[in-house]
């Protein structure tokens, strides 16, 4: 066996390595969500899996130093990963009816059940390496240069695989073709090393798994998360993405869709959820209607739609981060307002490309429960009060639980380090509070004057919702800022608390 294809080797395990690693956590989104958590987890227990591979590889190739032994690891390595996606799905799925009911038990186990999954092809892919400084060594001498080429090989072949399965793979054929694909390049390279070292037994076995891996093709179910009424499903370099219909609602939820992002019903205003009051805040500050708005979080479009309808002339920006996400929200949620402008991009970012002022400002960027710090800090504030009006108001959509309101706490408190008047105002059927604030001093009844005098029919049927649950915030939270947010750690210890209660 040539040193030549004993790179090879090296070099596509480190590939599949680190691509199986980000495939994994597409692979969790849907049920677990993308947060710190998620991903710290994801990366320890992958590097626990590589250390006790090298380790193991060490050993197994002093007591079996063959070079069919080594393309049979390979071999083995690439039909466990081309089969995980299949195994993992029906134990993920209990993770659904265990993140609806705050079962921590069963979330937990399903969660880990799965990283455990990774133990069999992460760590006989760790084998290989010091396999192959084992078969390639063969004066003394060179043991220093040739473990320091093959490790070399391998961290390039992980950086080929990272950026290949984050801007080709995943966006083109899929979380599941994406395990595939990997499985299929490493049973390719083990059949052809097995066939060359005449290992017929172990190369009929290597090519029963790559049929047996072309069958699993054609195994795909028809949803990745099997939810009801599902009508469209993709993913996209940001998001796992499904649209639901039921009757005349349509709804998108994004990766572990334990809430609706976007709600669309023909012809119809008042949607009978949080958004609705996102209608009555410009009158925070004036009882005229606002002229111009911008939405960061824009999803499908369900807020500048509302704002469409009820007032017409008025001028919106939305910022989303996400194009499939637009793409679905024009294709599926009519979001084809000629005053709306859309701009792709993240929604702090986008703010220092842009001059514009606006009557309200709408944030409402957050994947429930889950908030990104960035978008949650007094600095970001302070970067959305640069761009209001004289008369202009800021909306922030936050979570609560009926026993918890720190976080809403927390951002209520962060803005208050902008802004001097910081209002509440809780949707009293659903986790929601939208958290109101302006450079103005206003007074609870001034607001509360404001929104008696709407003639407005539809805005005096949200009005009537609103009087009742709206309040001054005179509490105490923590502080987010860009140096310390420790937003995730306020949410897992919430999840937490309403788990035990």
């Amino acid at each position: 066996m040539s040193r030549v294809y004993l790179s090879v080797a090296v070099f596509v395990s480190g590939f599949a390595s680190l691509g199986v690693e980000l495939a994994a956590s597409r692979l969790l989104a849907p049920f677990f969500g993308t947060s710190l958590l998620i991903w710290a987890n994801l990366i320890g227990v992958i590097l626990l899996y590589l250390s006790v591979g090298y380790w193991l590889g060490g050993k197994w190739a002093d007591r079996d130093p063959r070079v069919r032994t080594m393309f049979f690891i390979i071999a083995v390595a690439g039909f466990t990963i081309a089969v995980l996606p299949f195994i993992a799905a029906p134990l993920l799925s209990l993770a659904i009816p265990a993140l609806a009911q705050f079962n921590a038990e069963l979330g937990l186990v399903s969660f880990l059940g799965v990283l455990v999954l990774f133990a069999i092809p992460v760590t006989l892919l760790g084998c290989v390496p010091p396999f192959a400084l084992r078969l390639a060594t063969r004066e003394l001498s060179r043991v220093g240069a040739t473990g320091g080429g093959l490790y070399a090989l391998s961290t390039i072949g992980s950086i080929l695989g990272v950026y290949l399965t984050v801007f080709v793979l995943i966006p083109t054929i899929g979380t599941r073709l994406t395990f595939i694909s990997f499985a299929f390049i490493l049973l390719g390279v083990a059949f052809v090393g097995l066939v060359t070292t005449r290992a017929r037994i172990l190369s009929l076995l290597a090519f029963s798994f790559l049929a047996l891996t072309t069958f699993l093709v054609f195994l795909q179910p028809p949803h990745i998360k099997q939810v009801p009424n599902v009508i469209f499903e993709t993913e996209s370099p940001y998001n796992f993405i499904q649209v639901l219909q039921e009757g005349d609602l349509r709804l998108l939820t994004v990766n572990e869709g334990q809430a609706y992002q976007s709600v669309y019903v023909p012809h119809t205003i008042r949607l009978g959820g949080y958004w609705d009051l996102f209608l009555i805040t410009p009158y925070l500050t004036s009882k005229e209607p606002p002229r111009s708005l911008l939405v960061v979080g824009l999803a499908a479009g369900t807020v500048t739609k509302q704002f469409a309808q009820v007032y017409p002339a008025i001028q919106m920006d939305g910022i989303e981060i996400d194009p499939e996400i637009v793409r679905v929200g024009r294709e599926l949620f009519d979001m084809r307002e000629k005053n709306l402008d859309v701009i792709v991009d993240d929604g702090r970012a986008a703010l220092r490309k842009n001059n514009s002022r606006y009557d309200v400002i709408i944030v409402d960027a957050y994947r429930q429960p889950y908030v990104p710090f960035h978008l949650a800090t007094v600095e970001y504030y302070q970067e959305l009060a640069q761009h209001l009006t004289e008369r202009g108001v800021i909306a922030i959509n936050a979570a609560r639980t009926p026993n918890d309101a720190r976080l809403v706490n927390a951002i209520a408190a962060t803005m208050n380090q902008v802004f001097p008047t910081v209002f509440l105002l809780d949707y009293p059927r659903d986790a929601n509070t939208i958290v109101l604030a302006s450079p103005q001093n206003i007074s609870l009844a001034e607001f509360r004057a404001r929104l008696a005098m709407l003639d407005d029919f539809e805005l005096q049927e949200i009005a009537k919702i609103a009087l009742p649950n709206v309040r001054k915030f005179d509490g105490d939270g923590l502080v987010f800022t860009d140096d310390k947010a420790a937003v995730e750690n306020l949410i897992h210890s919430i999840i937490f608390d309403a788990t035990i209660r």
